[in-house]
């Protein structure tokens, strides 16, 4: 590996996929709390009650993290853990369970890259319209200025929103993922009002002197199943790649958004509030046909040519190239760190003790020699976070997919490092400066 001077090797996790204790030390229910003890609603009635028990556990993944030679730890902060109610009063035992964990890493020499919303509303927000109202926005505002208070003049790196696409797609347009709503297209306000938090967020970041801020959004190249089918694929290429990139960057919304009424003429000056980095999250690519019915411009066709994951995702390289080239071509980036790119496996420990995860080598080894082409041919990317550290709760999948480099048994809590985690730490090591060798 040829990297460039100053870049970031990490990994990724999120707030409700590995901390557990949901009601220990005044959290709140979030709208996940909600949905995954719904019946029906997460694959075996899964929750993420206890999940990877990481509120309690922290110094012992700190330290896998230092074996494992990162320079830096993305993980989220869970509002309903500061702001129980979703605005009001802080639980300031929220905000110093992220005090110890920040200097914890600090002194495991480790750079925190903190997300302020990794899908986890408070569910009292949630019950007076979430994202389909405003308001929120302005609450999320509050929230990212009560944590920066708190945490800036120790957190590195801060991301507003993960994957907001997901949760208007996902959470109020199909209802497969919190809080459960089956809008269509009438999900579409979420969208714009996420971007208005996350650009009040920025403002609110950097009257706290926060050091570097951007937004991570999820990508995936959009594939025309046949040349009568390219429509299908702008359409979804606008939703997924463009809505919530254009505006952010270019000031502009693409067409999707043409003439509503929810958008006011400054919320856009407010959206494009210049950003230090973009997070770029990459696992597959979608291939479209023409609707052969329904309200969405697209259908989503199998893409069964390649290997896939455990998720039955296709394993392309190529298209994770070919989206950073896409990228740089449209826009005039930021500079770009990669904050989550991995893969799932029914990941088991064998007789011998040992998580033999070949498969998952084999898709880092790809997709990080895909993404070492792009800074070869010139594209700035300064940093690379592999999702997970752990085996965690995964959404509405429950605990059934392993997308960790630690395996998790959770019913002890026991972690088991994969032989992904020696593979990843000699990488690592690999690119280091004889100086910077431990």
């Amino acid at each position: 590996m040829r990297v460039p001077d100053g870049f970031r090797w990490g990994v990724a996790t999120a707030a409700y996929q590995i901390e557990g204790a949901a009601a220990e030390d005044g959290r709140g229910p979030s709208v996940w709390d909600t949905f995954s003890h719904t019946p029906g609603r997460v694959r075996d009635g899964h929750t993420g009650d206890v999940a990877c028990d990481h509120y309690h556990r922290w110094p012992e993944d700190v330290a896998l993290m230092r074996d494992l030679g990162v320079d830096s730890y993305r993980f989220s902060i869970a509002w309903p853990r500061v702001q129980p109610a979703g605005s009001g009063p802080v639980n300031a035992k929220g905000l110093d369970f992220y005090d110890r964990l920040v200097d914890g890493l600090l002194a495991a020499g480790i750079a925190p890259a903190a997300t302020l919303y990794h899908w986890d509303l408070p569910q009292p927000l949630e019950d007076t319209g979430g994202w389909l109202e405003r308001d929120t926005a302005y609450r999320f505002a509050e929230f990212s200025y009560l944590a920066a208070e708190r945490l800036a003049d120790r957190v590195d790196m801060w991301i507003t929103l993960n994957e907001p696409v997901v949760v208007t797609a996902y959470g109020y347009a199909f209802g497969v993922h919190a809080p459960g709503r089956a809008l269509m297209l009438d999900a579409l306000p979420t969208a714009h009002h996420q971007l208005l938090a996350h650009g009040l967020a920025v403002h609110a970041l950097r009257s706290k002197n926060a050091r570097k801020v951007g937004l991570t959004n999820h990508y995936s190249p959009a594939w025309a199943a046949s040349p009568d089918d390219q429509p299908a694929a702008d359409a979804f290429d606008a939703f997924m790649n463009r809505l919530f990139t254009d505006p952010v960057l270019t000031g502009r919304y693409p067409d999707i958004m043409d003439g509503a009424a929810y958008v006011r003429s400054e919320d856009l000056s407010v959206i494009a509030a210049p950003i230090d980095f973009l997070g770029v999250n990459y696992y597959q690519p979608t291939r479209l046909a023409t609707p052969s019915e329904g309200p969405l411009p697209f259908d989503m066709v199998d893409v069964t040519e390649y290997p896939t994951t455990g998720m039955g995702w296709p394993i392309v390289p190529d298209a994770f190239l070919s989206l950073l080239r896409t990228l740089h071509s449209r826009y005039d980036l930021p500079p770009i760190y990669i904050t989550e790119n991995g893969c799932s496996f029914p990941d088991e420990i064998g007789p011998d003790g040992v998580v033999d995860d070949s498969a998952r080598i084999d898709f880092l080894d790809a997709h990080i020699k895909a993404m070492q082409t792009a800074i070869d041919e010139g594209i700035d990317i300064r940093g690379y976070y592999t999702w997970s550290l752990l085996d965690n709760f995964e959404w509405s999948e429950g605990y059934h997919p392993r997308f960790g480099l630690v395996h998790v048994d959770y019913e002890t809590q026991k972690r088991t490092p994969k032989k992904s985690f020696s593979w990843y730490r000699d990488l690592i090591a690999s690119t280091r400066k004889p100086t910077e060798s431990q």
